[in-house]
């Protein structure tokens, strides 16, 4: 790491002080290293891929990202395909993606473990939607896509919810669209190495990380960002106590069956509504649009700055889980 481009955004990391200051603290133990270091503001998330560009274009070989996992996000969406490295420094609500690297949660302490970081090349998903205005809508992800009622959910819980009651917003949201939000069918095609299968899901879930660092923690067990494919949840249940199940089996780790809810492994999913009601597309958190969509996997897609010990812990987890065909609820 020569010279970096520190963004921060403006709206995250409030509740732990001014984002600029915070900025500025992980800027200095960059310096202190010898790193030549730049900071900007993300001016929003239609710009923020353009501002990660021009910086490495004018010769960054690190971005940092200081903010959720929007923010990295938008970010991310300029670096697909450069040589660039993509460090993390976690100031958002739930921040995921910080969490399965193993990426500390104090500013300072991440930017010292970007320091020591091994450069990680990764595959990428990728969503293609259509927004509520009915433009198209193409966006990588490094987390999970959602659509059904996951998607539904972000639909409604607002910007400034996140930002006044963190992530306990979500909860209350997931609460409520369990208990009052009527589940509407979609078809799933899903493609993976050697079938194509259909089928009617409420709900489906591709799946990147194998750690969320929050109650679900391990969402679709053999999930990696090691992985050359996508770990997709099928939700083809239309039952409240399935979901509930589901939900408590990752709180608790437990070993359970749950008719309806399965897993599968795919590199390519073809989403298509089943009525004439929206349904609704989400991917890291940031609601994109809605269905008809396609979610596929994109291979050597971009470079993260990995803490040392992230790819032998990741491989570790695979062999214990990643021969499932069928999730162990």
């Amino acid at each position: 790491m020569r010279r970096a481009r520190l963004f921060y955004n403006p709206q995250s990391g409030q509740r732990r002080g001014d984002p600029r200051a915070i900025a500025e603290r992980v800027a200095t133990v960059l310096r202190e290293a010898g790193v030549e270091v730049s900071i900007a503001e993300t001016l929003s998330s239609g710009e923020a891929g353009q501002q990660a560009r021009d910086a490495v274009a004018e010769g960054c070989d690190a971005i940092f990202a200081c903010g959720g996992d929007g923010t990295i996000q938008d970010l991310a969406q300029g670096l697909v395909g450069s040589n660039a490295g993509l460090a993390v420094i976690p100031l958002g609500t739930a921040n995921v993606l910080a969490h399965d690297l193993g990426i500390p949660g104090d500013a300072v302490e991440a930017a010292r473990a970007a320091l020591g970081a091994a450069p990680l090349r990764v595959s990428l998903g990728r969503v293609d939607c259509q927004s509520s205005d009915g433009t198209l809508v193409s966006r990588y992800f490094l987390s999970l896509a959602g659509a059904g009622q996951d998607g539904y959910l972000f639909h409604q819980v607002a910007p400034g919810d996140k930002r006044t009651f963190g992530i306990a917003v979500y909860f209350w949201k997931a609460l409520w669209v369990w208990l009052a939000h009527r589940m509407r069918w979609f078809s799933v095609e899903i493609s993976a190495t050697d079938a194509k299968q259909r089928q009617l899901v409420t709900q489906v879930l591709a799946v990147r990380l194998h750690d969320f660092g929050n109650l679900l923690r391990d969402l679709a067990p053999g999930a990696s960002l090691l992985r050359e494919d996508l770990r997709v949840v099928l939700f083809r249940t239309s039952s409240r106590w399935s979901y509930l199940l589901y939900v408590l089996r990752g709180i608790l780790g437990a070993e359970w069956t749950i008719p309806g809810i399965e897993l599968c492994a795919a590199s390519r999913i073809r989403l298509t509504p089943a009525g004439v009601d929206p349904i609704y597309i989400e991917a890291d958190g940031e609601l994109l649009g809605q269905l008809p969509a396609e979610i596929t996997l994109i291979p050597n897609a971009l470079t993260l700055l990995a803490p040392k010990g992230f790819a032998a812990r990741q491989a570790r987890a695979s062999r214990e889980t990643g021969r499932r065909e069928r999730l162990p609820l």
